[in-house]
């Protein structure tokens, strides 16, 4: 497994991940329709690309596939964490929250995180501030706002 920086050749790639990775892993905890307005309508892969600039932004390649991607603010706000919804378990989120928090070295990390992965946050030591709710159309869905001291 490879991780490298994100480019703008991978947002074709990337997004297609994030939809399909959403609308069949996070059906555990959450509603079709709710994914659904997760994924939200269709995006331009510029659009997606230019959504990763100024963040330190990654991807994991294996054998010149995208396994999972991340982002990261200067400041040390994960926003985007998705794993390819056939390599969940792999350690390939560990992998790339590694790199992006020894790449930011900032002294405290947030994360607004789904209900899906609270579990998998709350064991790399993050703890959660509050449960939050985003509207997103007529859906409500819930996630959870966590921090991290490095």
């Amino acid at each position: 497994m490879k991780i490298r920086a994100f480019c703008e050749a991978d947002a074709e790639e990337t997004l297609q991940l994030f939809c399909d990775t959403v609308r069949s892993v996070c059906l555990r905890d959450y509603t079709k329709t709710q994914t659904e307005a997760w994924v939200g309508a269709p995006r331009e892969a510029k659009a997606w690309a230019a959504s990763f600039e100024g963040r330190i932004a990654l991807v994991a390649e294996e054998d010149g596939v995208i396994a999972g991607f991340a982002d990261m603010t200067r400041e040390g706000y994960l926003d985007r964490l998705y794993v390819h919804k056939d390599l969940q378990g792999r350690g390939i989120a560990s992998l790339l929250c590694d790199s992006l928090e020894q790449a930011c070295g900032a002294q405290v990390y947030t994360v607004f995180s789904s209900v899906t992965a609270r579990g998998f946050f709350e064991k790399r030591g993050y703890a959660v501030i509050r449960r939050n709710e985003v509207k997103r159309g007529n859906e409500t869905l819930v996630n959870f706002l966590m921090s991290k001291k490095r």
